[in-house]
């Protein structure tokens, strides 16, 4: 196999260019140069993808057999959709990553790969989706921008060639927003922790590398569609995966529940100040079986999170990234409310 990897020096596009180089594929990588080095072997060819004399450049070096596009992000629709045109001619199929927010009912309502996608044309520009600054309604602008990109993808190579990845939250090592990370260092400063809503509320992050084996694993195989990558509804729990954090960093913090009521109460934003906590119905319901029925194994969250404190434990740094800052409460913030919960 001869795979184009759109990205590939950070967090999944380097899992997905390790794994296949591990499988012994050709694999060439196409970036800025901004975000560290390619893993060796790959072939590097540095550029922006909103720069089509640079995407002209990138399919001289091809052919390739399968596209797997990591780094489409913070890409306009129309973006991809002209860098799809190019790449068309030299590629067998495209593997897009996309995200379940790009669906109408995410966070409010449980999810199937069936559920209505937002609007979002395929040469939609940066500003599409955009809202006003006192609209207090749903917050659509990313998912339609995704939504697009999804669309673009298959205006250029057709559905049967185009693969359409949606996961949720993804964690393990190198992760760059911060969720985990901020977790285990807090659970590794020990005393009581604050630990948010319902202990036995599911959860479905997936680990970075099943998220890149499967997708290597659809471009290998010879057919489209879209699948929801997540790990299964109930398997996971926050106080399993707490439980897990604080083991993983020496078992010294005590975790102590906070009920919803009481941290909304208490102005704690939902999904970063305290990471994955978010009450929301439809948040932790994404229905993947499709994709665990075409390959998707995710592995247990409690070795995601062993393997990520190694990573940092061992040096790792992850790329800057701003995203990073959002996540976690200040240490004045916790010991509030966990006084307020007492003892």
């Amino acid at each position: 196999m001869r795979i184009l990897v759109l990205g590939g020096t950070w967090f999944l596009g380097r899992a997905v260019t390790e794994l296949a180089l591990a499988r012994g594929w050709e694999v060439t990588v196409f970036n800025r140069g901004r975000s560290g080095t390619p893993p060796t072997g790959a072939q590097a060819v540095q550029g922006d993808r909103t720069v089509l004399e640079d995407i002209a450049r990138l399919a001289g070096a091809g052919s390739w057999d399968a596209v797997v596009d990591t780094s489409a992000s913070e890409l306009a629709p129309r973006d991809v959709l002209a860098g799809a045109r190019v790449l068309e001619p030299v590629a067998g199929r495209y593997v897009y990553v996309s995200t379940v927010n790009a669906y109408r009912g995410w966070p409010t309502e449980p999810l199937s790969e069936d559920s209505e996608l937002l609007d979002g044309p395929p040469d939609a520009d940066i500003d599409y989706g955009r809202l006003p600054a006192d609209w207090d309604g749903p917050d659509w602008y990313y998912g339609r921008q995704k939504a697009g990109a999804e669309r673009a993808v298959a205006a250029a190579f057709g559905e049967q060639r185009t693969v359409v990845l949606r996961p949720g939250v993804i964690l393990g090592p190198g992760e760059y927003v911060g969720r985990l990370p901020w977790w285990l260092r807090r659970a590794a400063r020990g005393g009581r922790m604050l630990a948010p809503g319902v202990p036995e509320r599911s959860i479905q992050p997936v680990d970075v590398r099943d998220v890149a084996a499967f997708a290597l694993d659809q471009a290998a195989a010879d057919r489209g569609g879209a699948y929801n990558v997540t790990a299964p509804i109930g398997r996971e729990t926050m106080s399993g995966f707490l439980t897990a954090c604080v083991l993983a960093t020496g078992g010294e913090a005590q975790l102590v529940w906070a009920p919803d009521k009481l941290l909304l109460d208490h102005g704690v934003q939902q999904w970063t100040e305290l990471p994955l906590w978010r009450t929301s119905a439809g948040v932790w319901r994404v229905e993947s079986t499709r994709a665990q029925a075409t390959g998707l194994v995710c592995r247990p969250l409690s070795e995601t999170v062993e393997d990520t404190w190694a990573w940092l434990r061992g040096g790792g740094m992850p790329v800057e990234h701003p995203r990073w800052a959002e996540h976690g409460i200040t240490p004045e913030k916790e010991a509030m409310i966990l006084a307020v919960l007492g003892r």
